[in-house]
């Protein structure tokens, strides 16, 4: 488990399930996933028995909030892509209680995410993708110290039209002075 403040990383667990579906079929929610068809508990299943497949760094993370000291899982973050050769990976977050949004959760977790990718796993460089619409996700990024190195045009339909992805990253070093 990874703890900090407000805000702990630990493994998905089998009864996190129909709250990821619930999620995972909130279209406010969809808005920043690539996701776009309706999820059911079966594929959901699925994707959990197949986690164990997965190398352990890739393995999802479950994100819990304290909450008058409960903790509450309100979504879930990863790592994706681990590269050991160049020492790099890909973050992802989603926050799928819309309850916990815009109170740091999320910065919190991306914070932990982060020292667990630069400070335990030793790695270089890590990357995101975020769609160019989603404003808050990007000044969160960006507050941490992630830089938009790409944009990739019309890389999304979403809702009828295509849309923007950013490319953003952050290095090691450029971590270690925050």
């Amino acid at each position: 488990m990874i703890k900090g403040k407000r805000v702990r990383l630990r493994a998905v667990e089998r009864d996190d399930l129909p709250r990821f579906v619930a999620w995972f079929n909130d279209p406010e929610v969809l808005r920043g996933l690539t996701m776009f068809t309706p999820m059911r508990l079966a594929d959901e299943e699925e994707w959990y028995e197949n986690l164990a497949q997965r190398p352990m760094v890739e393995r999802a993370f479950a994100l819990d909030a304290l909450d008058a000291g409960e903790w509450v899982h309100i979504g879930s973050c990863n790592l994706n892509d681990v590269d050991w050769r160049v020492r790099k990976a890909e973050a992802g977050i989603a926050i799928g209680e819309k309850a916990y949004w815009d109170q740091g959760y999320g910065s919190e977790a991306m914070l932990l995410l982060m020292e667990h990718a630069f400070n335990t796993l030793n790695l270089n460089r890590l990357s995101l993708c975020v769609f160019d619409h989603n404003d808050r996700a990007k000044h969160v990024y960006e507050r941490l110290g992630f830089q938009i190195e790409g944009r990739l045009r019309q890389d999304h339909f979403y809702q009828g039209a295509y849309v923007d992805t950013l490319v953003m990253g952050i290095l090691a070093d450029e971590y270690m002075k925050r």
